[in-house]
């Protein structure tokens, strides 16, 4: 997880400066600087014997990028590290924006051979016709169903739909929020 430590203000959580980011149009910049730090470190762990998998959130504006699925495999390229192994995480809300160019670019990118997830799924408006329609291998359970499901029989009712819904459908499930 991206982390920035400003000199003034001590640490500063993505929940802080993500929004600025998608503000100012800098989202682009930061997600490459990631995904290019995440890659390399990566492949550094997999040079010495690590078999680790790395993943990455993917703003709206880098799916709506021409040039999004470009930067996506030169980094790979770059850091050699094995595209399998690199999951680009969606939020439904960024598919929902431009479903028609979203899909294409989605599509693009699990030709490279990276795996695309669905972040913080149950949260937004999406229509499930169009999970079926997305080249995704995992769908990730919003935290916020997670850590009340213990004491909402209603988010507890959420999770396990969610949880046939993707086994219906052939797809990982990452629950976020378990810790």
């Amino acid at each position: 997880l991206v982390r920035w430590h400003h000199p003034q203000f001590g640490q500063v959580f993505p929940d802080e400066f993500i929004p600025l980011a998608e503000r100012t149009s800098m989202i682009g910049e930061l997600t490459v600087f990631v995904l290019n730090e995440a890659l390399e470190e990566a492949a550094r762990w997999h040079r010495d014997g690590h078999d680790w998998s790395v993943s990455v959130n993917v703003a709206m504006r880098n799916l709506l990028d021409d040039d999004f699925v470009g930067i996506v495999s030169r980094a790979l390229t770059v850091s050699g590290f094995p595209p399998h192994k690199l999951t680009l995480e969606i939020t439904e809300t960024s598919v929902m924006s431009d479903t028609a160019r979203t899909v294409e670019v989605l599509r693009r990118l699990a030709a490279l051979g990276v795996r695309l997830s669905v972040d913080d799924f149950g949260t937004g408006y999406s229509s499930l016709s169009y999970l079926q329609q997305l080249p995704v291998e995992e769908i990730k359970i919003d935290q916020l169903f997670v850590r009340e499901m213990a004491d909402d029989p209603g988010a507890e009712a959420i999770v396990r739909s969610v949880l046939d819904l993707a086994r219906n459908l052939g797809l990982r499930v990452v629950a976020e929020g378990v810790e």
